[in-house]
């Protein structure tokens, strides 16, 4: 049996995070068990999204010792190799070259600022493919601070893919385009015409929470009566109640209902009964890529 350990670096709209992975190699078999997760709430989208669209000093040099950090975590943690994507916020800042240059400076990591189509492509290296049924479609939709990637697969494979301006900050500060909504309402119902029945896999923080707060075991899909039924019910607590009561992040707190409302949004136009959340994102397709990666350099006995 092998055991290793590959790091993700997600810099996200409204948090970035570090994962490590386990893999484990054991004969025919290869497994994957998360490590460790550590999110700083460095909410890059602020100010990417608003004003002049760069991000600002204080928020730079909070991204810049946050990675840091990360690096030094990476170091005692002995990983085999490591990626840093960055995705909606470092797309469209104006500064976002001059800050992953200055990151490299200051700590040595190198950001990829990547585009919704590489997300899509980190999704499908989830291996998404082996939790699904070949008979069904199914939607893949990650609700992050900045943007929404939305991927259908049929027939195991990947049919087609989006990318939105939709997310929980612009959200929170209503900064989304009535026809961006429209141009998603369109592209979700010309494929539910297509390819009805659909199911969604949620992916992202909000839904991870959403999903703890049903009860439902893991594994077990959330109706759309269940997700309507815990949006009101975290409608009903102020924001300092939230964090209080329900015990959320601050930084969870308010972005939890805009992104709840999405999801929503979306299962009613796509007519969608169930939602499966099964707990992965960027950080794990990164690692999935990673390790095949270290498959074809390995050299052959």
């Amino acid at each position: 049996m092998d055991l290793l350990k590959f790091a993700a670096i997600d810099v996200g709209s409204n948090a970035v995070r570090l994962l490590f992975m386990n893999v484990i190699e054991y004969e025919d078999e290869v497994l994957f068990k998360k490590s460790e997760l550590i999110r700083m709430p460095v909410r890059l989208g602020e100010d990417a999204f608003y004003g002049e669209g760069a991000i600002k000093p204080e928020k730079i040099e909070k991204l810049m010792h946050s990675i840091s950090a990360f690096n030094h975590l990476m170091i005692v943690q002995d990983v085999v190799s490591y990626r840093a994507c960055a995705t909606s916020a470092m797309r469209e800042a104006v500064n976002s070259v001059n800050v992953v240059q200055y990151i490299k400076d200051r700590t040595g990591v190198s950001v990829e600022v990547i585009d919704g189509q590489q997300e899509a492509e980190l999704v499908y290296s989830n291996r998404i493919v082996e939790m699904i049924n070949s008979e069904k479609s199914y939607l893949y939709v990650d609700v992050g601070g900045g943007s929404t990637e939305i991927t259908l697969f049929s027939d195991r494979k990947v049919i087609t893919s989006g990318s939105f301006n939709i997310g929980t900050i612009r959200l929170l500060n209503r900064e989304v385009s009535n026809a961006e909504y429209l141009r998603m309402e369109v592209f979700l119902k010309g494929l539910k015409r297509k390819y009805r029945p659909i199911q969604l896999i949620g992916s992202g923080g909000n839904i991870n929470k959403v999903f703890r707060l049903s009860g439902n075991k893991e594994g077990i899909p959330l109706t759309l009566k269940q997700l309507i039924k815990i949006y009101f019910h975290i409608d009903s607590f102020t924001i300092d109640e939230r964090i209080r009561v329900l015990g959320f992040n601050p930084d969870r707190a308010d972005v939890i209902i805009p992104a709840t409302q999405l999801f929503i949004k979306i299962m009613e136009w796509t007519q969608a009964k169930k939602i499966l959340v099964p707990k992965i994102g960027v950080s794990d397709g990164i690692v999935h890529q990673l390790y095949n990666d270290y498959c074809k350099s390995k050299p052959v006995l």
